[in-house]
């Protein structure tokens, strides 16, 4: 589990078939930004990984807004990682009776908001 502090708010995507290497190249560019700027910046990346960041990323603010009564403008991305997940193993034949494992990765994406300075 997450250790947040009082503040922060924060939502999890569990099961995202992705690799986390991938998703971590993404919540780099977005920690310790505002909520304005980091949907901006997930908007126009050219990654499969942003939609999933980006779904997380708006569930955490609307559990800030609903649960705490924050307002999103206020609100910075204080944590975002992505933890791995159960591998899904697969098969590929191949020559000769013999079969290559394809391993499939999955992630937990985790994205923690909570005030910024008030600018």
């Amino acid at each position: 589990m997450a250790v947040t502090t009082a503040d922060e708010v924060k939502a999890v995507a569990r099961y995202i078939r992705m690799s986390p290497h991938k998703v971590r190249r993404v919540l780099d560019q977005i920690r310790g930004r505002s909520y304005r700027e980091a949907l901006i910046i997930l908007e126009f990346m050219p990654y499969r990984a942003c939609d999933p960041v980006l779904k997380v990323l708006r569930s955490a603010v609307a559990n800030a807004e609903h649960n705490e009564g924050y307002a999103p403008a206020d609100l910075v991305v204080t944590t975002a990682y992505a933890d791995q997940g159960p591998v899904l193993k697969r098969f590929r034949p191949r020559a000769q009776g013999r079969a290559y494992q394809i391993r499939k990765p999955t992630c937990h994406i985790t994205i923690a908001v909570a005030l910024g300075a008030e600018d």
